[in-house]
């Protein structure tokens, strides 16, 4: 998230009007109902790690050992037994 001054976005009787209330501090501002993303939707990081993690379950199903999947992938051991368990359930769910 990336903070803005607020004298440089708001009209003056706006900001005026806000540091009645506040005065120097920050504020967050939540976005508008039905204006909300999920995490790493915006920058594409939500599908590239989905692809990733299929990737990683299908490796796994033609026989490349978690040790191995965890040397390729730079992730522990443990990451790698999860994603192969989330990915399991994901596809026995669909």
């Amino acid at each position: 998230m990336k903070y803005l001054k607020a004298d440089e976005i708001f009209p003056e009787h706006v900001l005026n009007t806000i540091q009645e209330f506040i005065d120097g501090v920050y504020v967050y501002i939540p976005r508008k109902n039905g204006e909300k993303r999920l995490w790493g939707e915006k920058s594409g990081t939500r599908e590239s790690l989905k692809k990733r993690n299929s990737e990683i379950y299908k490796k796994y199903e033609n026989g490349i050992k978690v040790p191995e999947l965890s040397r390729i992938y730079y992730l522990s051991e443990q990451s790698i037994r999860r994603i192969i368990r989330q990915e399991k359930a994901f596809c026995t769910d669909s």
